[in-house]
């Protein structure tokens, strides 16, 4: 069967959240329909194209009708970002690697330090803590501890004019105690300003939670979204490694509804949304059945 074709206000805070805030770029709020001006595509989508050619591969995300890619890795950025933007493609936003946060005496990884001015020399707005490795993330006293060392990422990106926000897969909604998830903790621990999320709708739902009344209990703390859409009647799967390759969908051929998230999405002050679809047999395909079936509802 062929596939169907396609800010939070300033009340409240503290002076030192409140300069914080100031310092950052001025960004308008998008209407549901203006976030296809800014659409930006995770480039894990197509990683395995930009290992092979990565001009070629930004050259067809711009072609498909995407304004902007979202690294995906800051530290590895420098040069991707610059042939985005001979492109014609903004780079907004990028993740860092987890154990910089997690485990920053790893042998190897990059200094949050080093990942701030990394991205200053890039001109991003966003880093995006975006997992957390096995290990480090089965009880409560291991998330608080990942909560806290994304406060402090949080304040130092702050006060460089960075919004550090944390992305999610499906493990932090399995329960870890009694009836706390690991969602439950982050969302208590991480600071309202300096850690926003940068919600994945895919993982939210195959962890469990509806995505929309997510979004719900998160408004004004979520800065970006991911849209991917899971394949109808995807079981709940807290092992993000056990998810089978069909279940990512392309936008409109899942069981989320897009304009409703994009909808939800602006009126709760979310800055960006952004494609991403983890497995696909043709991702060069698969972004550009996306793109059109979220511009059809617009």
């Amino acid at each position: 069967m062929k596939r169907r074709t396609f800010i939070q206000t300033t009340a409240g805070l503290s002076v030192t959240a409140l300069a914080a805030q100031l310092a950052r770029p001025l960004l308008a709020m998008p209407q549901q329909s203006g976030y296809l001006d800014s659409i930006g595509l995770q480039l894990w989508t197509v990683r395995n194209q930009m290992d092979q050619d990565s001009k070629k591969t930004l050259q067809a995300v711009a072609d498909a009708g995407y304004k902007q890619v979202e690294l995906m890795d800051v530290s590895k950025g420098v040069e991707i970002t610059k042939q985005a933007k001979e492109i014609g493609l903004k780079v907004n936003s990028g993740f860092i690697n987890w154990q910089s946060v997690c485990k920053p005496d790893t042998s190897g990884v990059p200094s949050t330090d080093d990942i701030i001015a990394t991205a200053k020399e890039i001109g991003l707005e966003h880093l995006v803590f975006g997992y957390i490795g096995k290990g480090s993330r089965e009880t409560v006293e291991l998330m608080k501890a990942n909560a806290k060392g994304a406060n402090e990422l949080g304040k130092k990106a702050a006060d460089a004019g960075l919004q550090v926000c944390y992305h999610n897969h499906s493990f932090e909604f399995e329960k870890i105690d009694g009836d706390t998830t690991g969602f439950d903790v982050l969302m208590q621990e991480f600071d309202n300003d300096l850690v926003k999320f940068e919600l994945d709708v895919f993982w939210t739902k195959v962890g469990g939670w509806d995505p929309l009344e997510t979004m719900k209990k998160l408004n004004g703390r979520i800065s970006q979204v991911h849209l991917k859409d899971p394949k109808e009647g995807t079981a709940v799967i807290y092992d993000e490694g056990q998810v089978p390759a069909e279940a990512f969908q392309e936008c409109g051929d899942g069981s989320i509804d897009m304009g409703e998230v994009m909808k939800l999405a602006a009126e709760i002050g979310a800055i960006y949304c952004h494609v991403e679809q983890d497995q696909s047999p043709d991702p060069i395909a698969s972004i550009g059945q996306s793109i059109e079936h979220l511009k059809s509802l617009s």
